[in-house]
């Protein structure tokens, strides 16, 4: 997965925003203004910052060798994926559509209600 599919799937997800609230580099994806992406747009291999549920955090990191505590974040709720082809394109999508949804879990009732409906998901 490159930055433009990265980004082109990020920002398919319902509501969804992008910014670069940090510096020139650092491509942040929002929904309802909460961080769920991120990504340092010139970094070669690509990697990314996705938030997760704390156990499956783990999981992740014991499985695979691209996955550690996530940089500069909250190491328990959230991982970096390097995006060096370890991992199937099917299970970045998978992996962001997580981060995405434990985001959304925590927005107001109104938000969450809205973007159940719109993806047909978190029910």
């Amino acid at each position: 997965m490159n930055i433009e599919q990265l980004r082109d799937y990020c920002l398919s997800l319902p509501e969804t925003t992008e910014d670069f609230p940090f510096d020139d580099v650092t491509l942040v994806f929002k929904v309802c203004g909460k961080m769920f992406a991120l990504t340092t747009i010139d970094e070669h291999p690509l990697s990314m910052n996705l938030k997760c549920d704390p156990e499956l955090a783990i999981e992740l990191r014991e499985k695979y060798e691209c996955v550690t505590a996530g940089y500069h974040m909250n190491k328990r709720l959230w991982n970096t994926i390097v995006l060096n082809g370890e991992m199937k394109e099917s299970e970045v999508t998978q992996w962001i559509d997580h981060s995405y949804d434990e985001v959304v879990k925590k927005l107001p009732k109104a938000d969450r209600e809205r973007l159940q409906n719109k993806t047909g998901r978190m029910k």
